[in-house]
């Protein structure tokens, strides 16, 4: 049976202004929800916002009626389109987050994360140190050897083990983030520029090291501010660390333009990251910052729970060496991951790439003009690359880091039922978002909003990130 074309129309409605307004309702319903719907708890008190899998799943069915009803897309192409979106979700976005979750617990319930922690606190107890440390200067190494999330769901779990709210330990990261994750995976970013464009990737490279060390400075503080912030502080106690700030920002930002200028744009965030890291531990050798007035020393409140509890540890504190040897294994192994030729042989294993083309969307969604300038098929094929994907790396290290700890029997099953209990709704969540994002790009709805930013002149930069 030949399916009939869904040809994107980017203005369905025969009105500009209305059909990018349609196009913006799922986004639209997403925010509201997660921001600014009123909702009372249970002790009378209201507060903002709905569980984020909840506005999640109404943004999800807002895109399928704004697909079908606005757009005309054909029922069956909306939901496969919905269907491969949750699977990408599933896969590998989701398995990142399991994994790295799966191997921070491991490290909680043997012991060795409490000295992990103590021996970061030996560097520094001030919080806006330790996520420098950590989101920024951390979360860059881990961006040039895996990308593709890994260094939100690393640091992350490291910041939340350390006492920050899981709320707060996301938003930081995803901050920091900015700066390593122009040159990504080994450079993956720039390396796919240059095949699109037909660059020189090289020259890519040299030229985002010439304008991304301003950034680089930028992003540090803009991070501690926006910690501070939370935790009801003000600038002062964003000026309090600015020797960390500078060393932190500046040594990244002049590791990223040397090396991405005169030497390999392929290791930009490794090196960058691991400078960073070591000119801030030893910047807190010789130096203090002042305590931040409004949170007890600068420390955002821990969280309630099990984070300052050692679980069903093995009796003795570990050794500093040992307990941070899973997290070395987590750098080697995602590295070799990323790298180009290992990740070639593994993907070369027999069943290692399966594929699935997702029926009534492959060959059958098409953009049209002005979006491209001639009619094109959109692609839509499910590669399940389960042996090579970062998170595959990263559960192996998990598994690894289990074997060398000996975990016992109950301790192995007490990690895995605390993983599962976890991250059940935060992938319930993502796989809901991935499917709502992939319904309004197949629909159209992503790039009626897009053709609508082209038209904001001078703001288009601002705009275009949204």
């Amino acid at each position: 049976m030949t399916l009939a074309q869904y040809l994107q129309n980017y203005d369905p409605v025969g009105s500009p202004v209305l059909s990018t307004c349609l196009a913006a309702v799922p986004i639209v319903v997403l925010l509201y929800l997660l921001a600014l719907h009123p909702v009372r708890r249970s002790d009378g008190s209201l507060h903002l916002g709905i569980a984020a899998h909840w506005a999640a799943l109404a943004s999800l069915i807002a895109a399928f009626v704004m697909a079908w009803w606005v757009f005309k897309m054909p029922a069956p192409t909306a939901a496969m389109s919905m269907v491969y979106g949750g699977l990408t979700g599933l896969f590998p976005i989701g398995w990142i987050v399991v994994s790295a979750m799966f191997l921070y617990t491991i490290t909680l319930v043997s012991g060795t994360f409490e000295t992990v922690k103590d021996s970061v606190a030996r560097l520094s107890d001030d919080r806006r140190i330790q996520a420098i440390l950590i989101a920024f200067s951390f979360g860059a190494f881990v961006e040039g050897a895996a990308g593709f999330g890994t260094p939100v769901a690393i640091s992350g779990a490291l910041m939340v083990g350390l006492g920050f709210r899981p709320r707060d330990a996301a938003i930081l990261c995803l901050i920091a983030n900015t700066a390593p994750v122009a040159y990504g995976a080994l450079g993956t970013p720039i390396t796919t520029l240059g095949s699109v464009t037909g660059i020189d990737p090289v020259v890519l490279g040299r030229m985002a090291a010439r304008q991304l060390p301003f950034f680089s400075l930028i992003v540090p503080v803009w991070m501690t501010a926006v910690q501070v912030r939370m935790a009801g502080g003000n600038w002062r106690d964003v000026w309090a660390v600015w020797p960390a700030l500078l060393v932190g920002g500046g040594s990244f930002a002049v590791t990223q333009f040397v090396v991405g200028s005169y030497m390999d744009y392929h290791l930009v965030d490794i090196a960058g990251g691991v400078v960073s890291m070591a000119a801030v531990a030893l910047l807190c050798k010789v130096w203090k910052p002042s305590p931040c007035h409004k949170d007890e020393g600068g420390r955002m409140k821990d969280e309630k729970g099990d984070n300052r509890q050692s679980a069903i540890g093995n009796g003795k504190s570990p050794s500093t060496l040992f307990a941070w040897l899973p997290w070395a294994i987590l750098v080697v192994l995602v590295f070799l991951w990323g790298y180009g030729p290992v990740k070639a042989r593994l993907n070369a294993v027999p069943g290692a790439v399966p594929e699935w083309r997702v029926d009534h969307v492959q060959d059958t969604v098409f953009r049209t003009p002005p979006v491209v300038a001639a009619k094109s098929p959109e692609k839509a094929v499910y590669k399940f690359e389960w042996v090579s994907t970062a998170g595959t790396a990263i559960f192996i290290s998990a598994i690894v880091a289990g074997l060398i700890c000996r975990l016992r029997p109950g301790q192995w099953r007490l990690a895995v039922a605390r993983t599962s209990s976890r991250v059940a709704m935060p992938l319930l969540t993502i796989v809901l978002i991935l499917a709502m994002g992939f319904v309004t790009k197949y629909s159209g709805m992503d790039a009626v909003l897009g053709l609508a930013f082209t038209k904001t002149g001078v703001l288009y930069p601002f705009f275009s990130a949204m």
